[in-house]
Protein backbone atom coordinates (compact mmCIF):
# COMPACT_ATOMS: atom_id res chain seq x y z
CA UNK A 1 0.00 0.00 0.00
CA UNK A 2 1.41 3.02 -1.12
CA UNK A 3 2.46 5.33 1.96
CA UNK A 4 1.02 9.11 2.44
CA UNK A 5 3.33 11.75 2.91
CA UNK A 6 2.57 15.18 3.94
CA UNK A 7 2.91 17.43 1.04
CA UNK A 8 6.00 19.77 2.25
CA UNK A 9 8.26 17.46 3.71
CA UNK A 10 11.79 15.91 2.94
CA UNK A 11 9.67 12.42 2.68
CA UNK A 12 7.70 13.73 -0.42
CA UNK A 13 10.66 15.73 -1.75
CA UNK A 14 12.44 12.27 -2.02
CA UNK A 15 9.53 10.75 -3.85
CA UNK A 16 9.95 13.86 -6.27
CA UNK A 17 13.23 12.96 -6.27
CA UNK A 18 12.92 9.35 -7.58
CA UNK A 19 10.65 11.08 -10.46
CA UNK A 20 13.16 13.55 -11.42
CA UNK A 21 16.81 11.28 -11.43
CA UNK A 22 17.52 8.02 -12.47
CA UNK A 23 18.85 4.90 -10.00
CA UNK A 24 22.71 5.56 -11.94
CA UNK A 25 21.99 9.68 -11.23
CA UNK A 26 21.33 8.83 -7.56
CA UNK A 27 23.80 6.50 -7.12
CA UNK A 28 26.20 9.00 -9.09
CA UNK A 29 25.21 11.81 -6.93
CA UNK A 30 25.53 10.23 -3.42
CA UNK A 31 26.71 7.01 -3.82
CA UNK A 32 23.81 5.08 -2.64
CA UNK A 33 20.79 3.36 -4.36
CA UNK A 34 17.16 4.21 -5.26
CA UNK A 35 15.59 1.77 -2.61
CA UNK A 36 18.17 3.78 0.46
CA UNK A 37 16.31 6.82 -1.14
CA UNK A 38 12.63 4.99 -1.07
CA UNK A 39 13.35 3.96 2.90
CA UNK A 40 14.47 7.85 4.05
CA UNK A 41 10.98 8.78 2.29
CA UNK A 42 9.08 6.16 4.45
CA UNK A 43 7.21 8.32 7.49
CA UNK A 44 7.29 5.35 9.04
CA UNK A 45 11.20 4.41 9.42
CA UNK A 46 13.51 5.93 11.56
CA UNK A 47 15.77 5.68 8.40
CA UNK A 48 16.79 9.37 7.05
CA UNK A 49 18.72 11.28 4.78
CA UNK A 50 21.76 12.86 5.38
CA UNK A 51 21.80 16.42 5.00
CA UNK A 52 24.83 16.20 2.74
CA UNK A 53 22.68 13.71 0.74
CA UNK A 54 20.13 15.42 0.18
CA UNK A 55 22.03 18.72 -1.16
CA UNK A 56 24.01 16.83 -3.96
CA UNK A 57 20.23 15.14 -4.67
CA UNK A 58 19.10 18.96 -5.22
CA UNK A 59 22.42 19.41 -6.97
CA UNK A 60 21.67 16.85 -9.08
CA UNK A 61 18.43 17.52 -10.27
CA UNK A 62 19.16 21.31 -10.41
CA UNK A 63 21.78 20.07 -13.56
CA UNK A 64 19.01 18.25 -14.95
CA UNK A 65 17.61 21.38 -15.38
CA UNK A 66 14.89 20.48 -12.60
CA UNK A 67 13.93 22.44 -9.27
CA UNK A 68 15.36 21.10 -6.09
CA UNK A 69 12.81 19.43 -4.43
CA UNK A 70 14.77 18.89 -1.08
CA UNK A 71 15.39 22.70 -0.85
CA UNK A 72 11.79 23.47 -1.86
CA UNK A 73 10.62 21.03 1.11
CA UNK A 74 12.53 22.36 3.35
CA UNK A 75 11.46 26.24 2.67
CA UNK A 76 7.95 25.37 2.60
CA UNK A 77 8.56 23.88 6.36
CA UNK A 78 10.43 26.61 7.46
CA UNK A 79 8.21 28.95 6.26
CA UNK A 80 5.34 27.30 7.97
CA UNK A 81 7.16 27.48 11.46
CA UNK A 82 7.22 31.45 10.34
CA UNK A 83 3.58 31.13 9.85
CA UNK A 84 2.63 29.66 13.18
CA UNK A 85 5.59 32.73 14.49
CA UNK A 86 3.88 35.43 12.55
CA UNK A 87 0.38 34.81 11.40
CA UNK A 88 -0.61 36.56 8.16
CA UNK A 89 -1.50 39.39 8.86
CA UNK A 90 -4.00 38.91 5.91
CA UNK A 91 -5.51 35.43 4.89
CA UNK A 92 -7.30 36.80 1.85
CA UNK A 93 -6.43 34.11 -1.39
CA UNK A 94 -7.97 36.45 -3.52
CA UNK A 95 -5.87 39.37 -2.58
CA UNK A 96 -2.65 37.02 -2.45
CA UNK A 97 -3.46 36.30 -6.21
CA UNK A 98 -3.67 39.71 -6.94
CA UNK A 99 -0.07 40.70 -5.44
CA UNK A 100 1.42 37.47 -6.79
CA UNK A 101 0.09 39.04 -10.16
CA UNK A 102 1.73 42.17 -9.47
CA UNK A 103 4.72 40.67 -8.99
CA UNK A 104 4.70 38.66 -11.90
CA UNK A 105 4.26 41.61 -13.74
CA UNK A 106 7.20 43.51 -12.15
CA UNK A 107 9.56 40.20 -12.62
CA UNK A 108 8.62 40.62 -16.41
CA UNK A 109 9.33 43.67 -16.78
CA UNK A 110 12.32 43.54 -15.26
CA UNK A 111 13.79 40.53 -17.48
CA UNK A 112 12.34 42.37 -20.34
CA UNK A 113 14.22 45.78 -19.50
CA UNK A 114 17.57 43.84 -18.93
CA UNK A 115 17.02 41.96 -22.03
CA UNK A 116 16.46 45.53 -24.39
CA UNK A 117 19.70 45.85 -27.03
CA UNK A 118 19.21 49.91 -25.90
CA UNK A 119 19.91 48.71 -22.19
CA UNK A 120 22.42 49.20 -19.51
CA UNK A 121 24.74 46.08 -21.08
CA UNK A 122 22.11 45.25 -24.73
CA UNK A 123 20.66 42.35 -24.51
CA UNK A 124 23.52 40.80 -21.99
CA UNK A 125 22.30 41.11 -18.37
CA UNK A 126 24.15 43.14 -16.68
CA UNK A 127 25.03 42.57 -12.71
CA UNK A 128 23.00 45.01 -11.06
CA UNK A 129 19.99 43.55 -13.50
CA UNK A 130 20.45 40.25 -12.37
CA UNK A 131 20.48 41.29 -8.53
CA UNK A 132 17.01 42.84 -9.80
CA UNK A 133 15.55 40.29 -11.18
CA UNK A 134 16.79 37.75 -8.34
CA UNK A 135 15.10 40.20 -5.91
CA UNK A 136 12.00 40.10 -8.13
CA UNK A 137 12.33 36.07 -8.57
CA UNK A 138 12.52 36.02 -4.27
CA UNK A 139 9.62 38.52 -3.75
CA UNK A 140 7.27 36.20 -6.21
CA UNK A 141 8.59 32.57 -4.30
CA UNK A 142 7.64 34.51 -1.10
CA UNK A 143 4.11 35.54 -1.93
CA UNK A 144 3.64 31.84 -3.63
CA UNK A 145 4.68 30.55 -0.56
CA UNK A 146 2.69 32.31 1.48
CA UNK A 147 -0.18 31.29 -1.04
CA UNK A 148 0.49 27.70 -0.69
CA UNK A 149 0.91 28.20 3.45
CA UNK A 150 -2.79 30.13 3.44
CA UNK A 151 -4.13 27.46 1.44
CA UNK A 152 -2.70 25.01 3.63
CA UNK A 153 -3.69 26.29 6.69
CA UNK A 154 -7.44 26.06 5.72
CA UNK A 155 -6.70 22.32 4.95
CA UNK A 156 -6.48 21.56 8.18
Amino acid sequence: MAKIRKNASIESGLMEVLKVLSDEEINEAIGKTSSYIRKCSNPDLAQQIDHNDSFKLDQACIKKGKAPPLLTAYEYMIAQLLDKADNFENKDINEMLVKSTILHGKLTELVKEARDPKGDKGVEVSALEKKDIFEAITDLENKILKIKLTIDSKNK
